[in-house]
């Protein structure tokens, strides 16, 4: 959230510093970036540091090293995220956007529970749920469709989560923890892929009649509090070429 302190290695905020610039677009394909001994200068780091942070970059894809020329940056649509990675990051900063999003088309609505919500979210099938749903967006286009489940207890506590508005205050998860008590303790996540149904094209404003034939990525994730609720159950739909990538740290 706004003044957490920031505990990233400097390798990692020069990355992302020049990743929200290129994901956001200040930064243009064919750009290069400032030299290793210039970044070094700049941030006041050493140059391995300075050549981690470049190495970093390549690695996401966000540029490219041309041999006598330097770093270019180039031209590539961002990757989706899972629920978990949205959860982490809304955590992190208070708002689960990645580098270079924006999320529209927020709708909220008590709706009756489909199978497989009422499965993810152990609650009886038809019973009310809050549905809430967005459209993630980058300079690209469409990046992810997705829908929150939610039972129907926690809309009748916190009222703005069935109201078709951003949230303010914190995202679904952080508000029901807040009001309840109960922090999210674990989460069960899955990836698959499949092919395009016509509702699926109308999410991602393709068109139905022609949908495209490869393959969309499709995540869910589940959320359970401290007390083995299930508080929120969600579905990200990928737009076409879009691509779902995650990073760890090994250690030896």
């Amino acid at each position: 959230m706004a003044g957490q302190a920031d505990n990233r290695a400097p390798y990692a905020k020069i990355a992302a510093h020049y990743a929200e610039q290129i994901s956001s677009g200040q930064l243009q394909p064919g750009t290069l970036l400032p030299s290793i001994k210039n970044l070094a200068e700049e941030w006041k780091v050493s140059t391995a540091t300075a050549e981690k942070a470049l190495r970093k970059l390549r690695n996401e894809g966000l540029v490219r090293g041309i041999h006598g020329i330097g770093t270019e940056v180039l031209d590539q649509p961002a990757p989706m995220s899972s629920g978990a990675q949205r959860q982490d990051r809304g955590r992190r900063t208070g708002s689960s956007w990645g580098t270079g999003e924006r999320s529209d088309s927020h709708q909220a609505a008590v709706v009756p529970a489909p199978a497989d919500v009422a499965h993810a979210l152990d609650i009886e099938l038809g019973s009310d749920v809050v549905r809430r749903s967005r459209v993630y967006r980058d300079r690209h286009g469409i990046v992810a469709h997705s829908t929150s489940w939610i039972p129907a207890r926690y809309g009748r506590l916190i009222p703005q989560l069935a109201v078709s508005e951003r949230l303010t205050g914190g995202t679904s998860l952080q508000l029901i923890a807040q009001t309840t008590g109960h922090p999210i303790s674990h989460r069960i996540d899955t990836a698959s892929a499949r092919l395009l149904t016509q509702e699926d094209a109308q999410l991602l404003e393709l068109d139905p009649s022609n949908p495209p034939t490869e393959p969309v990525v499709v995540m869910t994730a589940r959320f359970v509090d401290s007390e083995g609720s299930t508080v929120e159950y969600g579905v990200d739909l990928g737009s076409p070429g879009r691509a779902w990538r995650t990073e760890s740290e090994v250690t030896p």
